[in-house]
């Protein structure tokens, strides 16, 4: 049989996360005689030995199982995609990843997985991504919700609850949980951690507990806005059950997607933390500004910062030129939001004000821009220094209106 691509020759000897974001997926490449891993394109490969085939198609769809053997058909498995998942699920500390065409393919995977266990009651914790949100409320794929906050997982949690979800820092407040914790009051019931906004650059939600990691990949995986795709990271039983699904409902990622995220990892550490410097400098500064009532930012840091402004938001987002005015994150440029207009604009508006989602909360998606360049864009954009805090100190210490925040409640929209 053959190695599937991007599992090593010897032994695994763990390494740290900056080398296995360099390496990981990629150490048969010299065994190959290749330096850059290869794209293969191919949507249906040669199957000369088919009893041989039969027995394997057989055991993938009594149980999931993949043997390592040569790929059959581009819905079962891909080798570039392959590629990403290797490393993926060591970034994750996991012992597998499946990936999809988007994050909400993967999520809805995850959901179909234990539905047809008899398991569609979920346990959440708002906020979630409106999507997310959108998908448990709706109750498009047959599941019954029970929102609640992480004090009342435990008692939330019954014999037909197949999961339990949060997001953590949540979109678009940053609300924070203790993700260790939360894994405890789920009890024997799988925990799904949304790991989007943090990467496991900032946290690893299985060491904390959680049996699966969710990535929108499009996100700070991909890192450059060029690239849809998601990914659930996991135990090897779990993973078998989500790539019958993927098999059976076609929402595979592309091999060209799975090769933009395979080199986006490569520099997602050097990426989320360069980009984290230069969010945690522009959230000390909005929260001495005079025009900015509130600044939210994780306690674990970050490329995310929110704030709400005294003034208009929309002449805000209006104002800016080097920051883009548009919904996503992640990238490697400067994104603003107003999610009360985009992201979160089917939400309800009492539910939105009861998440934290306000009309005056902008979300800012920092990039790999000088900081000095990215402030100059931010003041003129926020117009005349006046406002209720007018007068107050400017000073780098004065952060009197930053919050580490900790969990309200959201629903549908964009990222």
């Amino acid at each position: 049989m053959e190695t599937t691509p991007g599992t090593p020759a010897t032994p695994y000897r763990p390494r740290a996360l900056a080398t296995e974001a360099v390496h990981a997926g990629r150490d048969d490449l010299a065994a190959l005689g290749l330096h850059a891993p290869p794209i293969d394109l191919s949507t249906t490969y040669p199957s000369y030995d088919t009893r041989g085939e039969a027995a394997r198609i057989d055991a993938f769809a009594a149980d999931g199982t993949l043997d390592g053997g040569p790929p059959v058909y581009g819905r079962l498995g891909n080798p570039t995609v392959a590629r990403f998942e290797t490393a993926l699920a060591r970034l994750e500390g996991t012992g597998s990843a499946v990936a999809f065409a988007s994050g909400m393919a993967a999520l809805t995977a995850v959901l179909l997985v234990r539905a047809a266990a008899g398991l569609r009651h979920v346990v959440a914790v708002r906020p979630l991504y409106g999507c997310s949100d959108h998908l448990l409320t709706a109750g498009l794929l047959g599941s019954e919700v029970t929102w609640t906050d992480p004090a009342g997982i435990a008692d939330a949690v019954r014999a037909d609850t197949g999961l339990v979800l949060v997001e953590s820092p949540a979109n678009p407040t940053l609300a924070e949980l203790d993700l260790r914790a939360v894994a405890q009051a789920c009890g024997t019931v799988p925990l799904l951690a949304d790991n989007t906004f943090a990467t496991p650059v900032l946290q690893r939600p299985a060491a904390a507990g959680a049996r699966l990691v969710l990535h929108s990949a499009t996100k700070y995986l991909g890192g450059h806005g060029d690239v849809l795709g998601g990914v659930v990271a996991c135990d090897e039983e779990f993973a078998r059950s989500l790539r019958q699904v993927r098999f059976a409902t076609g929402g595979v990622l592309h091999p060209l997607a799975g090769y933009l995220l395979l080199r986006g990892l490569a520099t997602l550490p050097v990426r989320v933390r360069a980009a984290s410097a230069t969010a945690a400098e522009l959230a000390r500064r909005l929260a001495a500004d005079p025009r900015v009532e509130r600044v939210r930012y994780p306690r674990i840091g970050g490329a995310m910062v929110a704030f709400e402004v005294y003034g208009d938001p929309h002449e805000v987002t209006a104002g800016v030129r080097l920051v883009t005015p548009a919904v996503s994150l992640g990238s490697v440029d400067t994104l603003i939001q107003h999610p009360a207009s985009i992201s979160h604009r089917v939400v309800d508006a009492g539910d939105r004000r009861a998440a934290g989602v306000g009309e005056r909360l902008l979300r800012l998606s920092v990039g790999l821009e000088d900081v000095e360049d990215l402030w100059s864009d931010l003041d003129r954009a926020l117009g005349p220094r006046t406002g209720p805090g007018a007068g107050t100190s400017t000073s780098p210490g004065a952060d009197r209106r930053t919050e580490a925040v900790s969990a309200p409640a959201s629903r549908p929209g964009t990222r």
